[in-house]
């Protein structure tokens, strides 16, 4: 790998968006210009789910990782993150694309707020019914 460069993967979640770069390092993850525990607050099981694609192909120390993340709420942006480095995981070692889809990593969990229609308090909330 040349100096400098990178492997790319993006995910999704919700409304959360996150773009991984994946550096030939040891082991450093910095979110949106941060060290990665300062921005989860040090929450020890976010941080954790974070790395669970290196964790499970074993390559915690093999990789510097930046991530640009943007919109939605913590748990989703944790979710946009670990697709967007398993997705590049795939980009870097091909072979380990079918562990990683086996444990679920490179699926997009689809699942979306619904939108408020008119007439409605909310997406499907109306008035209360009343008889008289």
């Amino acid at each position: 790998m040349a100096a400098n460069s990178y492997f790319y993967g993006l995910g999704r979640r919700k409304s959360a968006t996150a773009r991984a770069r994946l550096y030939a390092g040891k082991g450093n993850v910095t979110i949106n210009d941060k060290p990665a525990a300062e921005y989860l607050d040090g929450n020890k099981t976010l941080l954790a789910e974070v790395t669970d694609p290196l964790a499970l192909v074993g390559k915690q120390k093999d990789f510097d990782i930046t991530i640009r993340v943007q919109g939605g709420g913590v748990a989703g942006q944790v979710d946009a993150i670990k697709l967007a480095i398993a997705k590049a995981l795939t980009t870097a070692h091909s072979d380990l694309r079918s562990t990683l889809k086996k444990a679920d990593m490179l699926k997009r969990d689809s699942r979306e707020k619904e939108r408020k229609k008119y007439g409605l308090r909310s997406a499907r909330k109306r008035e209360q019914f009343s008889k008289r």
